[in-house]
């Protein structure tokens, strides 16, 4: 393939860039086979890595589809901790246009090129530099790009292994004609690929770390079961997945076209460079003195990303960071997973929330009742079900809109969607056709208010040890009722005001494990025998104690199996996590008002280019991406049928933490005029700060506090109990 005549090939479907990878991977390992190489490597091993490389294909990339595949070789390449710059190769066949000779030079291999911006005299930091060849020197602003021989190569020894170099670049052999948007852009996909390559590197040592704690026996024990390990290992695998997700979503950004690329990949670079030496570390502490010594992989990925990120300081973004692309240029967050369905559900669904909008932002959209009966006529509740259940069928792009548009607007629906997620979605599944037929169309209309009745005064968390006690007992008059319901619920969000209660009850207190006994029921929450006593939490909004006492249901209530409650309560709970997750799009609603507010005065709200409050607002609006993709992620999870997967939990877990950073550090940016909670004249800070802040406890703690959740996680990824 020439890139130069043909620079944009058609990309390459998910099974060959799988069948590509392998073949790589396999190619790889005769002279790079895991990360202990990089301690003995040198330029003549990395110049036959290089030559490998090129017979293989990988540096005829250059079209927009194949950056899947550039950036995939690098994460395979940072997994074994090797500095082959890929991503070099791939911008720099992009930006040689015309040269024909230059492109297939540098597919063939004979021009191994290093892309960089100069340091004076010398390309300083450089990776790779022995087995180099030439190098292109990026223009600070409009002009051209130069293509150099190297002349010298100067090792400097220290934390990258192999050793970095400086390069002392000799005879011009070629200018390119390259903007300031080219270049700036080029810079932005050399650093996605040091990026990208940093968090491989600590994935793999995540991995490790996990391997060895499901093995390590101490005390008695296998180490993973220590509680320490366990939320260390959780907290990783939440950092790792979202890096991976991030990337992604930069790769899938720039191969649509989409003009928002350069932020998605942005956003990415920020959180690896915020969490890849943190995840790089947690592991470590997990393999203790096994990971410490070179016979092991994990000295030598810890070289690789510490190197990578500090070579981001290297390789500056000419745009700025994040917080000032995001304050200076007036930019918002990027959409995440938006396939064309999705937009064109999104320009639908904004259209008629303006058709609906009041203008007040006490009341955005009234009472909700004609917007809900509107939504409700357009099939948005329960889209993603089944034609044959009412549902459109709608696509996870099209249903990652929808509850992200409606939370962002502030769209007064958000209990009818919580239906559809955590009542429609488990009663599709495990429901009679008698109660699909009762209940579905009522959940499609919005018509179902329920609250979950999980959480009992000794059981939180814990749902396995429920008490509440259902007894089956012979129908008796008109009444028919067969089960007896005695017990108390404890933090029943909304159920003064629900018309319903997804009801736990124990109907075997024999069984083993604890959670075999348990049956699940709908109730009418007007049912004799149910008491409801309210409480005002922080944020102001109330949750309930409810009492049932000799409280007489029929068999018709019972949703799935008697004793088969669990896989019920799990598939319901994987749409609670999925709701809770959703918190993203709440505060991606406050961080745009936030945003607004700074923009008035920038100087005053978040200070210069490079000052600590702009960095605040970076991490956040990073934290905040990572977020929305692990939702989309998780909603993906459940609409599939994977029932409680990991994404699930991770968005739940990183959603009620950012709302919590995001509170702290909200108040600590703009002080006093953050807490107050009614409109003050003068101020551009929005008066729903501090509400956000007092209610972001409710996001950790709902649902099963996060530690509970992590320990959720740790189990997936195979540690014990």
């Amino acid at each position: 393939m020439n890139p130069a005549v043909n620079p944009d090939p058609p990309p390459l479907s998910a099974a060959e860039r799988e069948l590509f990878l392998s073949s790589a991977r396999s190619a790889l390992k005769g002279l790079w086979p895991s990360a202990t190489t990089a301690g003995i490597a040198d330029g003549g091993r990395l110049g036959r890595v290089w030559d490998l490389a090129a017979e293989c294909g990988w540096f005829e990339l250059g079209g927009p589809g194949d950056l899947p595949s550039a950036v995939a070789l690098t994460v395979e390449l940072g997994r074994v901790a090797c500095p082959l710059p890929v991503l070099d190769g791939f911008v720099a066949v992009r930006l040689a246009g015309l040269l024909s000779w230059l492109a297939e030079g540098i597919a063939a291999g004979s021009v191994r090129i290093l892309v960089a911006s100069p340091d004076g005299a010398r390309v300083r930091y450089a990776e790779a530099g022995p087995a180099a060849t030439h190098v292109l020197l990026l223009p600070e602003h409009d002009g051209a790009a130069s293509v150099r021989t190297v002349a010298e190569v100067h090792p400097r020894a220290g934390l990258a292994a192999p050793a970095w170099c400086d390069v002392t670049p000799g005879e011009e052999v070629a200018r390119l004609a390259v903007s300031a948007e080219q270049a700036a852009q080029a810079a932005v996909l050399l650093r996605l690929g040091l990026a990208a390559r940093a968090a491989a590197a600590a994935r793999r040592t995540h991995e490790l770390a996990v391997e060895h704690a499901r093995t390590r026996v101490q005390f008695g024990r296998v180490i993973g079961s220590f509680g320490a390990v366990q939320q260390r290992t959780a907290a990783n695998q939440i950092d790792v997945s979202a890096n991976a997700l991030l990337i992604d979503e930069a790769v899938r950004s720039f191969v649509s076209g989409a003009p928002e690329w350069p932020l998605a990949a942005r956003l990415a670079v920020e959180h690896v460079r915020l969490t890849a030496a943190a995840v790089q570390l947690g592991a470590h502490h997990t393999l203790a003195a096994s990971g410490y010594f070179e016979e092991h992989e994990g000295p030598w990925l810890f070289r690789r990303v510490h190197a990578d990120l500090a070579r981001l300081h290297a390789l500056p973004d000419p745009a700025g960071d994040v917080a000032d692309i995001l304050i200076d240029d007036g930019q918002h967050l990027p959409p995440v997973s938006a396939d064309a369905d999705g937009e064109r559900f999104r320009a639908e669904l904004l259209a008629l929330l303006d058709e609906h909008a009041t203008g007040d932002s006490g009341q955005p959209f009234g009472d909700g009742t004609a917007l809900r009966d509107a939504m409700a006529g357009r099939g948005y509740f329960g889209m993603g079900w089944p034609p044959a259940h009412g549902g459109r069928d709608a696509g996870v792009a099209e249903q990652v809109v929808l509850n992200e548009e409606v939370q962002y607007r502030r769209a007064p629906v958000r209990d009818a969607l919580s239906t559809v997620m955590l009542l429609g979605n488990s009663i599709l599944r495990h429901g009679t056709e008698a109660q699909k037929a009762a209940f579905l169309p009522r959940i499609r209309r919005g018509e179902i208010r329920f609250c979950l009745g999980y959480s009992e005064p000794e059981t939180g968390s814990d749902l396995a040890s429920l008490r509440t006690r259902a007894v089956r007992v012979e129908g008796s008059g008109q009444l028919g009722a067969d089960w007896v319901i005695n017990g108390q619920k404890s933090w029943t969000t909304n159920a003064h005001v629900a018309t319903y209660v997804w009801l736990a009850c124990r109907t075997d207190p024999e069984a083993t494990p604890r959670h075999a006994g348990i049956t699940v029921f709908l109730i009418p929450m007007d049912t004799p025998g149910i008491t409801v006593q309210r409480h005002i939490g922080l944020s102001g909004e109330i949750s309930c104690t409810v009492f049932y006492d000799d409280v007489r249901v029929p068999d018709s209530a019972r949703v799935g199996e008697v004793n088969g409650g669990w896989q019920v309560i799990t598939d319901a709970l994987a749409g609670e996590r999925v709701t809770m997750g959703g918190v993203a799009a709440i505060l991606r609603r406050e961080f745009d008002d936030v945003l607004a507010a700074v923009r008035t005065d920038p100087l005053r709200y978040a200070g210069p280019r490079g000052s600590a409050g702009r960095a605040v607002l970076g991490r956040l609006a990073a934290r905040l991406q990572a977020t929305r993709v692990l939702v989309a992620a998780a909603i993906t999870a459940t609409t599939v049928g994977r029932g409680v997967a990991l994404e699930a939990p991770m968005a739940g877990v990183l959603g009620g933490e950012l709302a919590e950073e995001f509170g702290e550090s909200i108040l600590d940016l703009l002080g006093p005029e953050a807490a107050l909670g009614v409109p003050h004249d003068g101020s551009p800070v929005p008066p729903t700060l501090e509400y956000e802040l007092r209610l972001s406890l409710m996001y950790v703690i709902g649902g099963g506090t996060n530690d509970i959740q992590r320990g959720l996680i740790a189990r997936g990824l195979g540690l014990p109990r």
